[in-house]
């Protein structure tokens, strides 16, 4: 496999500068591992995602679930902040407890004009699936 085209520091501040609403409530995104075309990424617990009966809101599971995606597609191809989101599709598997997320992405196909991607979300300390996304992302000419 080839080298990814991002570092870990150059994907966490490239998202600092380009989409700093994920940090509205603190440093709760976090890429432990880029790839080329993979990536592991943190999501910090933080009550603003808890929906009643005290469990991970599923919007907030998505929003992890596509940024991780994009994070592998980026480490592909490069910072390309106008890729974007054409397709995300999510089965909830079981109740997250309120604690950090972990998203482990790889990209399934990367074409000219189209990338698909995958995502399986744990919960921090537990290799049992509490969710698993497929997303497509539109990428822009050159």
């Amino acid at each position: 496999m080839t080298d990814a085209a991002l570092t870990c520091s150059e994907i966490n501040a490239f998202l600092r500068r380009e989409f700093p609403q994920i940090f509205l409530h603190g440093e709760i995104f976090t890429v432990d591992e880029i790839g080329a075309g993979t990536s592991v990424m943190r999501m910090a617990y933080h009550e603003s995602q808890l929906r009643p009966g005290g469990t991970i809101s599923g919007p907030a599971m998505m929003q992890l679930a596509d940024v991780a995606i994009w994070v592998a597609l980026l480490g592909a191809i490069g910072e390309v902040p106008l890729a974007v989101t054409t397709n995300l599709t999510i089965n909830f598997m079981r109740k997250p407890e309120p604690r950090a997320l972990i998203a482990t992405c790889r990209m399934m196909k990367i074409g000219k004009r189209l990338a698909v991607g995958e995502a399986t979300l744990t919960a921090d300390g537990s290799d049992e699936a509490v969710a698993h996304a497929v997303a497509t992302y539109a990428i822009p000419a050159p």
